[in-house]
């Protein structure tokens, strides 16, 4: 059987996005607990998902990015708000990946970053419509980050240990979440 891990997402394609920084950060976070994790980036999606007739016939080189999410014990979405939302390419993915499986009863987290003051709380209060209408089980631990860019210092660590912490503790509790839905779906 293959290990178990928390497929960490983060949730935009722009280059040295702070989405990814942030994720690399609960990495640490989850390795420090002993919780296997994968990073995806959608940076990494493959060009041909984005033609048009990727919705009809998903491309070949997107099943190892499907199989991904299938085989992860949980997610964790780290979003940026962008124009008062989540990016358009998280929706795409999204939508790309097969229904019903892809996120059904699947264990699902939120880290929200933005330049703003409000930390991507609209994107992730979005994000938890989409996938409670997917029926994924939503963890009711969200993090939220205001003022990214005065948070990150040049090698992209947190220079606000408040919020450290709380990345710290949502790794932590999803973590056990994720476990605690694995031994219920017979995992």
């Amino acid at each position: 059987m293959a290990e178990k891990f928390i497929l960490i997402v983060s949730g935009t394609n722009r280059p040295g996005s702070n989405a990814l920084k942030i994720a690399k950060l609960l990495e640490v976070h989850y390795a420090a607990g002993g919780t296997a994790t994968r990073i995806f980036s959608l940076a990494e999606m493959p060009a041909a998902v984005f033609d048009g007739s990727a919705y009809a016939a998903k491309p070949a080189a997107f099943a190892p990015h499907q199989q991904l999410v299938l085989d992860a014990a949980g997610l964790h979405i780290v979003t940026p708000e962008y124009n008062g939302s989540f990016p358009g390419v998280l929706k795409y993915w999204i939508d790309m990946l097969k229904f019903p499986e892809s996120f059904d009863r699947k264990p699902v987290a939120f880290t929200g970053e933005s330049a703003g003051i409000w930390g991507a709380i609209r994107s992730i209060e979005q994000l938890q419509m989409i996938f409670g209408y997917r029926n994924a089980h939503v963890f009711p631990d969200r993090v939220f980050i205001p003022g990214i860019n005065q948070k990150l210092d040049a090698e992209g660590r947190l220079t606000d240990a408040t919020i450290d912490e709380r990345l710290a503790k949502q790794a932590q509790g999803f973590a056990k979440f994720s476990a605690a839905f694995a031994v219920t779906k017979g995992g």
